[in-house]
């Protein structure tokens, strides 16, 4: 293969009137999304984009990213995908980082940075043109290329393809290098993980600037089937683009799914699923149940990260007594255990969560010094805790960094938020370190309760008494509306201290 571009035409050349893309009201079938990808891609290249060049993206999600994702690949330029909504001098910042020359953006934020010295080069858009500064938009591009232009097919298998940006909002970018070998390798373990055929129409409800959402898209365009894409999400439009579009396929984060089970009422059954999996985060067991319940689909759940893609698997039908684990390692994929020192530790003993596989990341772009250091040799260092059992489940116990240590006793978050899975009326709870002169640290616990004014936080000490040890007791406790949580759902756990002396929290 030489890039993910052919791999794509040669699924449009089999089927061009199927449909590729759907999007809101926009509904493309793949011959559609052929021409105007080969369009876009002359248009990059006659205004002087090349192989190698790095494009910055801060969009929403829209059809023109998913043809630019195309056309990049087609031309061997690189993407560098950030959320829209942050400020211009963080956007700067990441740019910066990541040698970026030209951007597409709404043209708020092109207006925001055109003035920028490292931002002097192409400058797109995906607006109408509102008046003499408009920037010229994409659809317009498309539009005025050549009629029938072939694939140029410029970019390599092995070349950079998406800059992920793992700390954009803190003014320290990590850009994480993936290749169009590390996308193709994530998407087909996908396909051959869960089946996934060119009858399924697969959708995609998280932000295209996380690899996620990227990787749904690339699914279903690399396997023939249809690519449904959300612009934004919301439970009650997740249900509604599941039955609309017959939905087959969807990989989701917890807390999406969180949220849907609590939106489909009880008997009201959505038939078109086959397969649902979670992802980002670890559900709670009761999540799990109700879902299984609601959905009556295939669920599984998955363990990963943005440096590895998915690195372990599970199938809640089949899980059994381990369905608070997350599962064995992926096809082709090594899991192992190891202690502070690099050493493995013994099966059933806690440590960090290293793995081995084809889908691992290229390094972080321009920082060496951090590849290295994310590296055990030919393992990628997870910076998450766990433990493997025997039959080789793994059981996820959250950032190393976010081990409360009380004492000299490391505690687990995971383990706390365990012992409340069920407990009647809370919503969902968040364990965190709490500076303690004593002891270094104690265990605090955010919660959100079904109803705040009748919840018995007495009877949630008695029950914290039963079923933990001594060292893993919370010592605070804050009531929160909501878990604070970033674009993908997933909890920002290191906002919670904040939150609990802003709330005034009840100590033990």
């Amino acid at each position: 293969m030489s890039n993910l571009a052919g791999a794509f035409f040669r699924q449009a050349h089999a089927a061009p009137g199927k449909a590729a893309l759907i999007c809101e009201d926009f509904s493309a079938t793949y011959e559609d999304v052929a021409q105007s990808v080969r369009r876009l891609a002359a248009s990059l290249a006659a205004r002087g984009i090349r192989h190698g060049d790095h494009i910055g993206v801060a969009l929403q999600n829209c059809p023109e990213f998913v043809l630019l994702m195309i056309a990049a690949a087609d031309l061997g330029v690189v993407l560098v995908p950030v959320s829209p909504s942050l400020p211009p001098d963080v956007l700067r910042a990441a740019f910066a980082a990541t040698g970026t020359r030209h951007l597409v953006a709404t043209s708020d934020v092109l207006r925001s940075l055109h003035r920028s010295p490292d931002l002097d080069a192409v400058l797109l858009t995906i607006d109408e043109p509102d008046g003499d500064d408009s920037f010229p938009d994409i659809a317009s591009l498309i539009a005025e290329s050549a009629s029938d232009p072939s694939p140029f097919e410029w970019g390599r298998y092995d070349d950079p393809l998406i800059l992920s940006m793992t700390s954009g909002s803190t003014g320290a970018p990590k850009p994480i290098m993936l290749t169009q070998a590390t996308k193709y390798n994530r998407a087909l373990a996908a396909i051959d993980s869960y089946r996934i055929t060119e009858a399924d129409v697969t959708l995609a409800a998280t932000p295209l600037y996380h690899s996620l959402a990227e990787r749904l898209v690339f699914i279903p365009l690399l396997s023939g089937g249809t690519s449904v894409l959300m612009a934004r999400f919301s439970p009650r439009e997740w249900i509604a683009a599941v039955r609309s579009h017959r939905v087959s396929f969807t990989i989701a984060v917890s807390y999406q799914l969180r949220q849907i089970g609590r939106a489909i009422q009880p008997g009201n059954v959505i038939d078109s699923l086959r397969c649902v999996v979670s992802s980002s985060a670890l559900l709670e067991i009761e999540a799990k149940s109700s879902l299984q319940a609601r959905l009556r689909c295939d669920i599984h759940e998955c363990y990963g990260t943005s440096e590895l893609g998915i690195a372990s698997t599970l199938d809640l039908s089949s899980a059994g007594p381990r369905l608070n684990s997350v599962g064995r390692a992926a096809a082709g994929v090594d899991v192992k255990i190891i202690d502070d020192d690099g050493r493995p530790v013994p099966t059933g003993a806690a440590g960090e969560i290293v793995c081995k596989s084809p889908m691992a990341f290229g390094g972080y772009f321009g920082r060496p010094d951090l590849t290295e250091s994310a590296m055990w040799g030919d393992y990628v260092r997870t910076g998450d805790l766990g433990r493997l059992d025997a039959a080789g489940y793994l059981y996820f116990l959250g950032r190393k960094k976010e081990t409360i240590i009380t004492g000299g006793i490391n505690v687990y978050p995971a383990d706390i938020e365990a012992a409340l899975n069920g407990y009647p009326g809370i919503v969902e709870a968040a364990a965190f370190a709490v500076p303690d002169e004593r002891l270094g640290e104690v265990v605090g616990l955010a919660y959100v309760s079904e109803s705040a004014q009748d919840f018995d936080l007495r009877r949630l000490r008695r029950h914290c008494g039963q079923r933990l040890a001594d060292f893993q007791q919370p010592h605070k406790f804050v009531s929160l509306s909501a878990l604070p949580r970033n674009a993908m759902g997933k909890l920002t756990r290191h906002a919670l201290p904040e939150l609990l002396l802003a709330a005034g929290a009840a100590g033990s």
